[in-house]
């Protein structure tokens, strides 16, 4: 690694810095997920302060290509894992189209009273308990979605399934339940205590939260889903599509 900042440029050295890790990042050596050398090794090398060096590594984190982690370091970001509005799949699903092995870090289930979003989903009272599976999950080493679900009491599902194999799959091969519809509702957000400490991120960092009302082919509502995820790791596309319309127009 050879980086050097020309003090003869009119261009600011916060600049210059920029770029140097901008092509150092596309380098092989720093393929996705490798850890940058340290701030102090970076600014001695490039002979400036290390607050001109973190205003620009500030400028690749807002744009998710590295990221930084209190008491760690910075790293190169990976590719961000995408999911489409059209054609929608369980996340077991998604992350199989896309190649990436998924690992199952936490485990919670339990049976109690219905979130306000589940209850009035399923239209059942707060007496009723409902099966409640609470799930970390993500790539190797790697935790970047935590998932808070609810099943429709009408499902006679009680916890002890093998939650390891893909939600659906359970609910189709066990249950006969097929699922057709997902309304979505996604945000974006600061992470709390709670879900900065389970996806390994600081307090107020930026989450994507998407909540998912799922029902089967009978409009049945089957799942009230929640997903919290980390905002570096995850991108939701939509396509949209204008219907044509024949205007006429008499003059």
């Amino acid at each position: 690694m050879n980086l050097k900042i020309d003090r003869s440029s009119p261009i600011p050295l916060h600049r210059q810095a920029e770029i140097l890790l901008r092509d150092l990042i596309t380098k092989e050596e720093y393929k996705e997920g490798k850890m940058l050398p340290n701030e102090v090794e970076l600014s001695e090398q490039l002979r400036i302060s290390r607050n001109t060096l973190r205003q620009s590594i500030n400028t690749l984190v807002t744009e998710g290509l590295l990221i930084r982690k209190k008491g760690v370091g910075t790293r190169v970001a990976e590719k961000n894992l995408y999911s489409e509005a059209t054609n929608w799949l369980s996340f077991s699903q998604e992350m199989k189209v896309l190649g990436v092995k998924i690992e199952n870090f936490e485990l919670h289930i339990s049976k109690q009273a219905p979130t306000e979003n589940a209850r009035q989903f399923f239209e059942i009272t707060n007496q009723v308990k409902v099966l409640r599976l609470e799930r970390l999950r993500g790539k190797e080493n790697f935790p970047f979605v935590y998932f808070h679900s609810e099943f429709n009491p009408k499902i006679r599902m009680d916890g002890t399934e093998n939650f390891n194999r893909p939600l659906y799959e359970i609910l189709e091969n066990d249950y006969n339940i097929i699922v057709k519809t997902s309304r979505e509702e996604i945000r974006a957000s600061g992470a709390n205590p709670f879900i900065a400490g389970k996806l390994e991120i600081e307090v107020g960092d930026p989450i994507l939260i998407r909540k998912r009302f799922v029902s089967d082919i009978n409009d049945l509502p089957i799942e009230y889903n929640i997903g919290w995820y980390r905002a570096d790791s995850f991108s939701y596309k939509i396509e949209s599509v204008r219907e044509s319309r024949s205007f006429s127009s008499n003059f």
